[in-house]
């Protein structure tokens, strides 16, 4: 589906972002995947190329601007072309309002939400010269539902569906397409740790029990989504924010 595609994955260490990197590079595209931490990315990139991929690692802290800028032209460069970007990293803290600092916030703000408009103007500037490509965004169902403890990561959730379809709308005359994908309760590392730190019996039955499908999600499962977005198959769809939530976006706090 992808062969001789050039893709970009940030957060591509765990979760989300590894799956979707597997996804793309089993389906045979050179996948660039990013991330903060040098040691398991390169681990994660190791196991893409062992499973039969091609899969490269670049270390990147997109939240500052001038690197993922640069890692963007790089890969354009070397490899003559971008096909897809999928915006994935962010970082997601519980914290009351009260108890926010301004500098925690910017903190989410630039990881969040200001790393997506620099991934995707950079990227547009190289699909719009080539007339092609396609850029998804990874929002969350905390940009669209309200969960006390999380006002700096909804916000910045929220921000992201309504940039994708401004940038839509930009970049559709030269048949660029941006779309967004809005996950639940994905079983990723970090949802199981924190559900395990709140120290609840059962809570995870409880969460799932409030799903109408009845379980959290896989990595898989959003990579699958973001694969079809990014494939020809979804060559019509564009601006679009495409839950992926087995039916319900559920809180945390309404099972603890």
């Amino acid at each position: 589906m992808f062969k001789d595609r050039v893709a970009i994955v940030t957060g591509a260490s765990a979760g989300i972002g590894f799956d979707t990197a597997k996804r793309f590079a089993l389906g045979g595209a050179t996948v660039v995947m990013c991330a903060r931490r040098a040691a398991p990315l390169e681990l994660a990139a190791k196991e893409v190329n062992a499973a039969g991929g091609a899969a490269v690692a670049i270390p990147l802290d997109v939240s500052k601007a001038p690197d993922f800028t640069d890692v963007i032209r790089h890969v354009s460069e070397r490899f003559g072309r971008l096909d897809i970007l999928v915006n994935n990293a962010g970082i997601h803290e519980v914290r009351g309002i009260l108890d926010e600092s301004l500098e925690s916030w910017r903190s989410r703000i630039q990881t969040n939400l200001e790393s997506v408009f620099i991934g995707t103007r950079e990227a547009m500037r190289v699909m719009l010269d080539r007339r092609a490509g396609t850029i998804i965004n990874v929002s969350s169902v905390y940009g669209v539902r309200a969960q006390a403890g999380v006002a700096g990561y909804s916000a910045t959730k929220a921000a992201i569906l309504q940039f994708t379809a401004v940038a839509a709308m930009e970049a559709a005359s030269a048949g660029v397409r941006v779309n967004c994908v809005v996950p639940g309760i994905i079983s990723t590392p970090y949802v199981r740790e924190f559900v395990e730190s709140i120290n609840v019996p059962g809570l995870a039955d409880r969460i799932a029990a409030g799903i109408p499908l009845g379980r959290f999600g896989t990595g898989a499962e959003v990579a699958n989504l973001i694969a079809f977005l990014a494939s020809d198959d979804a060559s019509y769809i564009t601006g679009a924010c495409v839950p992926v939530d087995g039916g319900k976006g559920t809180q945390f706090a309404n099972y603890v």
